[in-house]
């Protein structure tokens, strides 16, 4: 959430100040996978294992600098998966995969548990979990592959999931008011005055993923290459909330190839979800959505011809309490260091 951090700013610990935008977070990532990269090159040049070794060795040798342990701290990832769902999903699994061994570590939270934000391999991948109290027994098992959350009591009651456990373990997480957030910030930040590097910064921002278009509704693809009847596919989809290759074969009268590729395209868009096994796939977008995308050129401006048909009547209210994500890199060195 964009608010959730925003206590911490100026916290002596933060390599850079900390990202709200989604597009800058996936950015952020990227630098965390280069930085893997290059610590893994660090050790293979001396010679050891993994930061421990590392910093032991750099002790005896007072011309090299310690290595600090960097923690990522993500807050609401579905929303940084809807933003950059293929670069989020690739560098949160390098990271997971790799990155403990050279004290990097990621902290992933999530109000929406569903498979397409906790994708099988970013699960497969993040061995230790915990869950709060959830609505049903499958976020429970999206979570901890086991039932169980569903059943908590609230007010920080919670399953605790370690690597290497055979069960969850229930434990009772401790209540801190904002108030005492402020105080345990402003006391660190009496400590020492935040230094962000500005190298880090420049190359999130280089790596940042960007929009090609000015809609607010588009993506990174290119509308010149949509099959000509994709309004039509989905006019019909919106219609009919139904979306699936034989049924627009059927509905417009097109082949197999075809038909596929028109839906792999209302996914690309954002008009429909992912394939769920046997379930059927959830439209995404309403119908007065729809009309505002329509109504964007191709430079990004409103036209008349479509503005005219927009009804403002028909859009859905307006969420105010709708999560953004929150983004927030730390380093720090550990005691005996």
């Amino acid at each position: 959430k964009q608010v959730e951090f925003s206590k911490y700013a100026g916290i002596p610990h933060l390599l850079v100040p900390v990202v709200t935008d989604p597009r800058k977070a996936a950015g952020a990532l990227g630098w965390a996978v280069s930085e893997m990269l290059q610590r893994y090159q660090r050790l293979s040049q001396i010679g050891v294992r993994d930061i421990e070794g590392y910093n032991k060795y750099v002790k005896k040798h007072e011309d090299m600098e310690l290595m600090p342990k960097i923690c990522i701290f993500i807050d609401e990832f579905a929303d940084l998966m809807m933003a950059a769902p293929k670069e989020v999903e690739d560098s949160v699994c390098r990271l997971a995969q790799m990155a403990r061994a050279v004290g990097m570590h990621l902290v992933i939270a999530t109000q929406r548990p569903s498979v397409d934000v906790i994708t099988g391999l970013i699960k497969a991948n993040i061995s230790s979990r915990i869950a709060l109290t959830v609505s049903s027994q499958i976020d429970s098992r999206t979570i901890l592959d086991a039932a169980g959350a569903e059943k908590l009591l609230g007010h920080g009651d919670m399953l605790y999931s370690p690597i290497g456990a055979s069960k969850p373990i229930r434990v009772q997480g401790c209540f801190i008011s904002d108030d005492e957030v402020e105080e345990l910030c402003d006391f660190v930040k009496n400590q020492g005055e935040s230094q962000y590097d500005e190298s880090i910064a420049k190359e999130i921002e280089a790596k940042a993923v960007q929009d090609k278009k000015s809609s607010p509704f588009e993506d990174d693809g290119d509308a010149e290459q949509l099959d000509v009847l994709f309004d039509k596919a989905v006019d019909v989809v919106l219609e009919t909330g139904t979306a699936s290759t034989s049924f627009l074969q059927r509905k417009l009268s097109v082949g197999y190839a075809r038909g596929a590729k028109i839906i792999d395209q209302l996914q690309e868009k954002g008009i429909i979800g992912p394939a769920n096994g046997s379930k059927p796939r959830e439209i995404l977008i309403t119908r007065q959505q729809w009309l505002e995308m329509q109504a964007y050129s191709a430079n990004g401006e409103f036209t008349a011809d479509n503005t005219e048909q927009m009804s403002f009547d028909e859009a859905p209210p307006v969420n105010e309490e709708a999560d953004t994500p929150s983004f927030e890199i730390v380093e720090k060195y550990s005691d005996d260091e």
